[in-house]
């Protein structure tokens, strides 16, 4: 591990990595966020040689993610930031919803120093729990000199928080960068970097910092077999600010989800077209004369839908607006 004389925080979510289950052999049936950051720390004896501080933002299952954990992380992530004595951040969460925290981070934050999202698919009480080595490939990847923006450290592999993604249900390597491909890995405790880090203008903290109930609601629809677009006509009756359709394949709608789609959009809903597929990206839209819908480009449907809960009133497609690879490193 690369030595460093600035301190690393870790800031503790909850999480797989922090689930017990009352049998060693059983890594399904744990109850997350159990264990607290200092045990997660204690746990991994070499990271005694790092300084390190350890703070406690909240201890839920990531299923349970949600807006207000959002602002108080990335109030405590910003503070510490801050700090002259901080090298880098450290975020252990869950893997349910870690692609969604790490991309609302990055369009929040975009931090010059690195901020590191880490997570783990067994619990703490597994027989072969990877929690604690995907702590210490975090820290690793926190002090090291080229390293910046939001990333994620899971089974030995950096991902950009622009680009990770959650394939598996529970095989180890669960996660993947899809198209733009790793941005790194950590072999004996060295990173071998593949492509350059993460990039982007951050909106800042203000941007967040408005009441729970003044945050838009958006909701995703999938286009399946069958669809009617039923559903998108009683979410229009309860009252929502913007939708996100995942297609099919390039971002294909059923007629009848279209024809609700453009109900929606005509009662001033903002509306974007993604894919319900894992990876790629859609290709046209109404930024390419294609339809009337706006394009969720590469992002996924998840990160499309965080794209219209942090868009403001006079802000650009979401295309226009994705996160841009640094052109100054090799």
């Amino acid at each position: 591990m690369p030595s460093a004389q600035r301190k690393v925080v870790v800031l503790g979510t909850g999480g797989t990595i922090a689930g017990t289950s009352q049998s060693a052999l059983d890594n399904t049936g744990y109850r997350a966020g159990q264990v607290a950051v200092h045990g997660l720390i204690d746990a991994v004896p070499a990271l005694a040689a790092v300084p390190l501080e350890a703070e406690q933002v909240a201890q839920i299952d990531s299923k349970d993610m949600g807006v207000a954990v959002w602002q108080a992380l990335a109030r405590r992530i910003d503070a510490h930031l801050q700090r002259a004595d901080v090298a880098g951040i450290v975020v252990t969460h869950g893997t349910d919803t870690l692609e969604e925290t790490a991309y609302f981070m990055q369009r929040v934050l975009a931090p010059a120093k690195p901020v590191v999202l880490t997570a783990a698919m067994r619990p703490a009480t597994s027989l072969q729990a990877d929690g604690p080595q995907n702590l210490l490939d975090a820290v690793t990847v926190a002090v090291h000199p080229q390293a910046r923006g939001v990333v994620a450290v899971l089974a030995g592999t950096v991902h950009s928080g622009a680009d990770l993604r959650k394939l598996h249900t529970y095989r180890l390597d669960a996660f993947t960068s899809g198209d733009a491909g790793a941005l790194a890995r950590i072999e004996e405790g060295r990173l071998r970097v593949f492509r350059p880090w993460p990039e982007g203008d951050a909106l800042g903290l203000a941007w967040i910092d408005r009441d729970l109930s003044q945050w838009p609601r958006v909701e995703i629809v999938i286009n399946h077999a069958g669809s009617d677009g039923a559903i998108v006509d009683a979410l229009l009756a309860i009252g929502i600010d913007g939708l996100v359709i995942a297609g099919t394949g390039n971002g294909t709608v059923s007629e009848g989800l279209m024809a609700a789609a453009r109900r929606a959009l005509a009662a001033g809903v903002k509306v974007i077209r993604a894919s319900r597929c894992a990876i790629g990206a859609v290709v046209g839209g109404a930024e390419a004369g294609r339809d009337e819908f706006e394009s969720a480009g590469s992002l996924s449907p998840v990160q499309a839908r965080i794209e219209l809960l942090l868009r403001g009133p006079q802000s650009a497609p979401v295309q226009a607006r994705g996160i841009k690879p640094r052109s100054d490193r090799p």
